[in-house]
Order: structure tokens, then C-alpha cells, then sequence
């Protein structure tokens, strides 16, 4: 196992201990992530300015930056999927969103419940994105809502991905 948690002018990141976190990731800081949430391979979480927080039965796909700054914490809620090399900067993410693989969100972005960013969107500083959205461009805007079928999907990619967690946990425990 090859990862890293630091702490930052004395404060220690909290993992619970039902988190994966892959090999190459960095944790730094002032950053709580809760149970079950997963981190994939060379992510950085870097919580030197402001707090970071994330929620449980999050992924973290692989080479994603979460990053804040003096004026912007960061939060993601439970139940969402940040997709392969995402750059999430001081904004907050409701329950239940997947933000799709290379996605750009700024200071001050408000996402709500239940929303879908697609693929390589770029959310621009301070935008507020309502709940049940489907959002994708960049700059990014809502295009519509989502439909129930597409609101459940959500928590399956989570849940997928915590599956797959346990798998690699489990692999560790025999290698």
C-alpha cells in the first residue's frame, strides 16, 4: 500500500476505517472523509487552506484534485461518484450526484441533490445548480431534469464502486 495521509500546520486528516483509499492517493490536511467512501488511484484531497469533507459511500475516481481555498471549503455528500481526473475547487456537492470524468468546479459552486455533470462540463465560480438536474458544456448549463430511473442510477454507481472497493481491500488481506 503506497498512499499517503499527512497532516498540515498540526491538523491530521480523519479517515474512517472503512475507507479505501488507493494506492498513489494523497490526503492532506483538514479533511474528514466518512464510512465507506473510496478514493482511486493518485488522487489528491488537499486540505492545507480549508476544510474538506466527504461523504459516505463517495468515490473518488482515479487522478482527481479536490483542492479549497481561504474563502471556499469544499464538501461532497454521500452517495456520489467523482469520475476519472474531475477538479473539484471550493464547492459543495449535495447527496446522490455522479460528476462526470474531467468535469472543472469552481469556487462557489452549489450543486443540489440528485444532479448529473456530464463529462468534461466546466461549472464556472459561484453557479448554483438546482436539485434533479442533468448539467453538462462549458461553460456548463442545465439542460434538464433528471428522470426517476436516471435519480436511482446514482446510487448504484456508488454502490458499485464501494463493491469494488471491498474487492480490493480483500485482495490486499490475501497478498
Amino acid at each position: 500500500m503506497q498512499y499517503s495521509v499527512a497532516p498540515f500546520k498540526g491538523v491530521w486528516p480523519q479517515v474512517e476505517e472503512s475507507v479505501f483509499l488507493a494506492d498513489g492517493v494523497r490526503i492532506l490536511g483538514d479533511v474528514i472523509i466518512a464510512q465507506s467512501a473510496n478514493i482511486w488511484f493518485n488522487s489528491v484531497v488537499r486540505g492545507d487552506e480549508n476544510a474538506i469533507r466527504i461523504g459516505r459511500f463517495t468515490n473518488i475516481q482515479d487522478n482527481t484534485t479536490i483542492h479549497v481555498q481561504d474563502t471556499h471549503s469544499c464538501t461532497v455528500g454521500d452517495y456520489v461518484t467523482v469520475g476519472h481526473n474531475a477538479l473539484l475547487h471550493g464547492c459543495r456537492i449535495a447527496n446522490n450526484c455522479i460528476i462526470g470524468m474531467g468535469s472543472v468546479i469552481m469556487n462557489g459552486v452549489e450543486i443540489g441533490e440528485n444532479c448529473i455533470v456530464g463529462a468534461r462540463s466546466l461549472i464556472t465560480e459561484n453557479k448554483v445548480i438546482p436539485p434533479n438536474s442533468l448539467v453538462v458544456g462549458s461553460p456548463a448549463r442545465v439542460i434538464r431534469k433528471l428522470e426517476p430511473e436516471q435519480i436511482e442510477e446514482i446510487r448504484e454507481s456508488a454502490l458499485h464502486y464501494n463493491k469494488l472497493a471491498i474487492e480490493y481491500i480483500n485482495y490486499r488481506k490475501n497478498v
